[in-house]
């Protein structure tokens, strides 16, 4: 049976819809979807108009062309012979290390930062404060210029290392701490089971991340057991077990070994070098974010109600178990939405490294190659999209985190 307030049935007529409450949202969307896709088709066709006009055409073959330019910071293979296109990938691959680096460290700041300004000792508090307050105050590319400039100014060079009673040793003997940079022993294996040492890692990883699923399955095993029982069983030794066993077995068959850097001629050779760049950029980025990610924290612990603490308090639950335990597991659904954002600032930031000399993709293809090519347009739209997709990624890969830990209602 149909009211009065239900629209008219029986026939479709165009005139539904504008007319008709069911068709006419869909009708609007439909128009705006259209006229957004001229649009583009209008601004895309034009830009290519003025470009044969001026006698330039959009191409990407330049990528394949030798880069002429050689990189310090690099975690893949690469020497000045090689294309654009590998040049941008070693910048891709700077700048997502640099990124991912800044975003554990920043966290791991901001958690602590944020925490310590709501503890009772005034002075740790006030401490923290003015950490917050100097540090997110101030652009964070003067900070990379001057932790930079300490880096190069305060450390010694490699000759200090040189002679029978050098200035400055090794951390060690495994470790050098020099103004070009910090040299620490590589892993490698001798017997790996692939050619390739990116896929003997690429297999360390898989290890881990199999050890990782086992692990939650033995924490459900244990929650479900305890529900049932009420008394969870001792799960310590078995997720050791099932992190330890594996890699160490993996590690004894691909015979893994350690090259530790040696002084040689005028500078560190063998291991790994972390460049100067690379460590001011890092530090930086994370002292800056971690300022702003410790006010996220300070805001989503002071959201949780005061009773939450007391009624912890008075099961006998000591302040740290209660902060770990009650406060930061409730603080993560108000946490959580701004810290992606300061996730993406990281990201972003990230290509302030130019001004301190770190091979990201912004120095690479958006200077460098840029630079020689002359393909401005291509070279920018590369870098748009680059940028847009790690965005997403981030935003994508942390909104599932979110939804994991959001209340469950019944």
């Amino acid at each position: 049976m149909s009211t009065l307030s239900d629209p008219p049935q029986g026939q479709f007529r165009l005139s539904m819809l504008i007319n008709d409450t069911r068709y006419r949202s869909l009708t609007f969307q439909a128009i705006a979807a259209l006229l957004l896709a001229l649009s583009i088709w209008y601004l895309g066709n034009n830009l290519i108009q003025n470009l044969r006009a001026a006698g330039l055409n959009i191409s990407y073959d330049f990528l394949g062309n030798p880069a002429g330019y050689d990189i310090n910071q690099r975690l893949v293979e690469y020497d000045n012979q090689d294309s654009h296109g590998r040049a941008a990938l070693v910048g891709v691959l700077n700048t997502l290390l640099v990124a991912f680096l800044a975003c554990v460290t920043a966290t791991i700041f901001g958690v602590i930062a944020g925490v310590l300004r709501l503890s009772n000792n005034w002075l740790v508090s006030k401490l923290m404060a003015v950490y917050v307050e100097i540090f997110r105050n101030i652009p964070v590319l003067i900070w990379i210029i001057i932790i930079f400039t300490i880096m190069t100014a305060v450390l010694p060079g490699p000759r200090a290392f040189r002679g029978d009673n050098p200035d400055s040793t090794m951390l060690l003997d495994l470790f050098a701490f020099t103004n070009r940079g910090v040299y620490i022993p590589m892993p490698w294996f001798e017997s790996g089971l692939f050619a390739s040492t990116a896929l003997n890692w690429v297999l360390v990883l898989a290890v881990l991340i199999g050890s990782l699923f086992v692990t939650r399955r033995i924490e459900t095993w244990a929650t479900a057991k305890q529900e049932a029982t009420g008394v969870r069983p001792k799960t310590l030794l078995m997720v050791l077990g099932v992190w330890l066993v594996p890699f160490i077995l993996l590690m004894l068959i691909m015979g893994l070994t350690w090259e530790v850097p040696a002084l040689k001629g005028f500078n560190f050779q063998g291991g790994i070098k972390i460049g100067g760049p690379l460590i001011a950029l890092w530090f930086a980025l994370s002292i800056y974010t971690g300022a702003f990610i410790a006010e996220n924290v300070r805001a989503g612990i002071q959201a949780i109600s005061k009773g939450q603490t007391e009624a912890a308090a008075a099961l006998g639950l000591r302040p740290g178990r209660i902060m770990n335990l009650v406060i930061l597991p409730q603080a993560l659904r108000v946490i959580i939405p701004p810290l992606i954002s300061q996730y993406l600032n990281i990201t972003k930031n990230s290509s302030l490294a130019i001004a301190v000399g770190y091979a990201d993709i912004t120095a690479t293809l958006g200077g460098i190659t840029l630079n020689q090519t002359g393909r401005a347009i291509e070279c920018v739209l590369l870098l748009m999209l680059f940028y847009l997709t790690a965005s997403l990624v981030i935003s994508m890969v942390m909104n599932i985190y979110n939804a994991s830990v959001k209340l469950k209602e019944r």
